[in-house]
C-alpha cells in the first residue's frame, strides 16, 4: 500500500501558487515594439537585467506581438503577459541560443535562478511549425549539422517555449503556450515549482510534449488543459542521482496523440511521491497511465486518485525493463490506482491530429491494461481499486492468436531493452489486464466489461504469487461460462 503519511505531509508542505507584489514595468518603455515583426530579443533582454539589477519585479507586456528569440530569466523577475498579449518566437532558427548546460534550445532560458516566473493570460507562440521546417531547409543546405532522422531535426536542436533549469520558486500561471518547434516546456531540476491554470496547445510538429518535469523538487501542476502532439503530463528522470519527487497533480485535462499521464521513458534516477488525483484524458493513442522504469529508475509512492479516459488506446501500463539500467535495480512497488472510468475504442483514438502515433505492428488484437516487470525484477504492491474498463472485445483467433497454453504464454518475449509501449508484446492473452511478474498485487471492486466477445479470457496473471481479487467482475456478450481468470505460476490470496 502506497505510504499515506507521507501524501498526506506532502500535500501539508507543498508550496501554493501565490504572486508576491513586486513593482511592475512595461516592456515598451525600454523600447520593445509590439508589431510582430520587429525582433525585440535585445530589447527584452536588457528590460529583464535592468529590472534584475534593481532587485525584481515584474516585467509587463501590453497587448500586441512581440517578436523575439532566446531571451534568459534572471533572479526576482517575473514576465507578466496581459490578454492580448503574445511573446511570439522568431521563425528564424538562427535567432535561438543552445544553451550549453542543457544542450537545448529555447525561446526562454532560465538557469540557476530563483523566485522566476511567467504569468498572466497572454500566450507564448513558439511558431515552431515554420522554425521546424526552416531549420530542415537549412540542413539540407548544409548550414547546420543534424542527422536529420525520419526527416525531421534532432529534438534539442528545435526551440522549446520555455526551459528552466536548477531554478528555485518558479510560478508558471494562467498563461497559453502553443506551437513549439520541439517539446513544449520543460522544468528540470527545480525546486517548489508550481504550475497553475495553463493552457497548451502543442501539436504542430513531432515531439510536442505538453508539460516535462524532470527530477524536479516539491510540485504542484493543477488546472492544466493540454492538447499535446505526444505525452501530455510527462515526469522524466534524466539523472541517475535525482529524483522527480514531493508532486501534487490535481484537476487537469489532456489529449494526446501518445501518452496522457506519463512516467518516463528517460527513468534513471526515479519518481517518488506523488499524488494524482482528478484527472480527465481522451482521444489518446496510447496509456492514459503508464510508469516505465527502463533505465534503472526507483518508482514508489505514488497514488492516482481519478481518472476518467475516455476514447484512450489502453487505460494502464505499468512496466518494468532494463534498456539503459547499466547494472542499477529497476524498482517499481508501493502505487495505488483507484477510481478509474476508461473506454477503450476499436480504431485509432487519435484520427485526425496533424501527427498522428504510428500505426502498429499488424496483425494485433486489441491490448489489454498491463502490469509487466521482469523475471528478476517484479514489480510489487499494487492496488487497483473501484477501477471499470470497457473494453471494445472483438478479439478474433484467425486474426491473431495468443492462447494460455503453458507454452503459449512462456512464448511472450520479455523485450527487456525494448521501448516501453502498451503494445509492445503485439499480441496478448487477455481482453481485460494482463500480469506477469508480479507480486503484491490487488484488484479490489475492478469491472471488466468487453462490447463484443473476445475469444480470450478477461484476466491472465502470470508469475504473479499472492494475487487479491476482490469483488471483480467480468461481463462479455455470450460468455456464459466462459473461464475469465487463468492464473499461470500464479496463486491468488483468499
Amino acid at each position: 500500500m502506497v505510504n499515506k503519511l507521507k501524501i498526506v505531509m506532502m500535500a501539508i508542505w507543498m508550496p501554493w501558487c501565490l504572486t508576491m507584489a513586486a513593482k511592475d514595468y512595461a516592456v515598451t518603455d525600454f523600447g520593445a515594439v509590439a508589431d510582430g515583426t520587429t525582433l525585440n530579443t535585445r530589447t527584452i533582454q536588457h528590460a529583464i537585467d535592468y529590472i534584475h539589477r534593481q532587485g525584481g519585479g515584474r516585467l509587463v507586456f501590453a497587448p500586441g506581438k512581440y517578436l523575439t528569440g532566446t531571451i534568459y530569466l534572471k533572479s526576482n523577475v517575473t514576465l507578466h503577459l496581459e490578454g492580448g498579449a503574445t511573446l511570439l518566437g522568431s521563425t528564424n532558427p538562427w535567432d535561438y541560443d543552445k544553451n550549453p548546460i542543457v544542450n537545448w534550445m529555447s525561446m526562454i532560458f532560465a538557469v540557476r535562478q530563483h523566485h522566476v516566473g511567467i504569468t498572466g493570460k497572454g500566450t507564448i507562440d513558439g511558431q515552431g511549425f515554420k522554425t521546424a521546417n526552416n531549420m530542415v531547409d537549412y540542413i539540407n543546405r548544409g548550414l547546420f549539422e543534424d542527422p536529420l532522422k525520419l526527416g525531421r531535426p534532432y529534438e534539442g536542436n528545435r526551440p522549446m517555449n520555455v526551459y528552466f533549469r536548477e531554478c528555485e520558486h518558479v510560478t508558471i500561471k494562467d498563461i497559453t503556450l502553443r506551437d513549439p518547434a520541439s517539446w513544449n516546456q520543460t522544468y528540470d531540476q527545480c525546486k517548489d515549482l508550481c504550475v497553475d491554470g495553463i493552457t497548451v496547445d502543442s501539436k504542430s510538429y513531432w515531439n510536442n510534449d505538453g508539460i516535462d518535469i524532470v527530477d524536479c523538487d516539491g510540485v504542484v501542476l493543477r488546472n492544466a488543459n493540454i492538447d499535446a502532439a505526444e505525452d501530455v503530463f510527462c515526469f522524466q528522470s534524466h539523472s541517475a542521482d535525482h529524483f522527480c519527487q514531493n508532486v501534487v497533480v490535481e484537476n487537469c485535462v489532456g489529449r494526446s496523440s501518445a501518452n496522457g499521464l506519463k512516467f518516463g521513458t528517460v527513468s534513471r534516477g526515479g519518481f517518488r511521491n506523488f499524488k494524482i488525483s482528478n484527472i480527465t484524458i481522451f482521444d489518446t493513442y496510447r496509456s492514459a497511465i503508464t510508469f516505465a522504469a527502463v533505465d534503472g529508475a526507483l518508482i514508489e509512492n505514488i497514488e492516482v486518485d481519478g481518472v476518467r479516459s475516455i476514447n484512450t488506446g489502453n487505460v494502464i501500463f505499468l512496466r518494468i525493463g532494463d534498456r539503459w539500467s547499466n547494472g542499477k535495480q529497476p524498482t517499481m512497488r508501493h502505487i495505488a490506482i483507484k477510481n478509474v472510468y476508461a473506454e477503450i475504442p476499436a480504431t485509432k483514438p487519435d484520427a485526425g491530429y496533424n501527427y498522428e502515433g504510428p500505426i502498429e505492428d499488424l496483425p494485433r488484437n486489441i491490448s489489454p491494461a498491463s502490469i509487466v516487470g521482469l523475471p528478476d525484477h517484479k514489480i510489487q504492491d499494487v492496488t487497483l481499486q473501484n477501477i471499470e474498463i470497457v473494453s471494445p472485445g472483438g478479439g478474433n483467433p484467425h486474426y491473431a492468436f495468443r492462447g494460455t497454453t503453458a507454452k503459449e504464454l512462456d512464448s511472450i518475449p520479455e523485450m527487456r531493452k525494448a521501448y516501453p509501449e502498451f503494445s509492445q508484446f503485439k499480441e496478448l492473452p487477455a481482453w481485460g489486464l494482463y500480469l506477469r511478474h508480479a507480486e503484491g498485487i490487488t484488484l479490489d471492486n475492478v469491472r471488466f466489461r468487453a462490447v463484443r466477445p473476445d475469444y480470450r479470457p478477461a484476466l491472465v496473471a502470470d508469475d504473479v504469487p499472492g494475487i487479491c481479487l476482490k469483488g471483480v467482475s467480468y461481463e462479455e456478450p455470450a460468455a456464459k461460462g466462459k473461464k475469465q481468470v487463468v492464473l499461470y505460476k500464479s496463486t491468488e490470496k483468499k
